[in-house]
This record gives structure tokens, sequence and C-alpha cells, in this order.
């Protein structure tokens, strides 16, 4: 289990280091643009993801 839990994390690195990889500039204003969304948006965002994320597992398993 540990191995998988390892193996995911490595993809989620290489995932989000592809946008700033290949785009840099553009990466730099979301950021710049994120550091101004209020803290009650990011949580929504973040729980929404985490709720998709939970489902799409469940669904391939």
């Amino acid at each position: 289990m540990w191995h998988d839990l390892a193996k995911a994390l490595c993809l989620v690195l290489v995932i989000e280091g592809i946008i700033p990889f290949l785009a840099p500039a553009r990466w730099r204003n979301l950021v710049q643009l994120l550091a101004q969304v209020d803290d009650r948006t990011l949580r929504i965002v973040g729980l929404v993801s985490m709720a998709l994320g939970v489902g799409l597992l469940y669904l391939l398993k």
C-alpha cells in the first residue's frame, strides 16, 4: 500500500510540474490571481477537488 501511495505522489508531482515547465509566465500570473482569491472560495474549491478525487477513486475500484 505504501508503495502505491508513493507512486501516486510521484505522479502528482509530475503533473503539477508540467504547467510551470511549459508556460512559466502564465503559471506566475495564475499564482498571482490565486493569491487574491478569498479563503472561503479556496476552501470550497479544495473541498470540491477532494470530493471529486474520492469519487473518481471509488469509481475506479
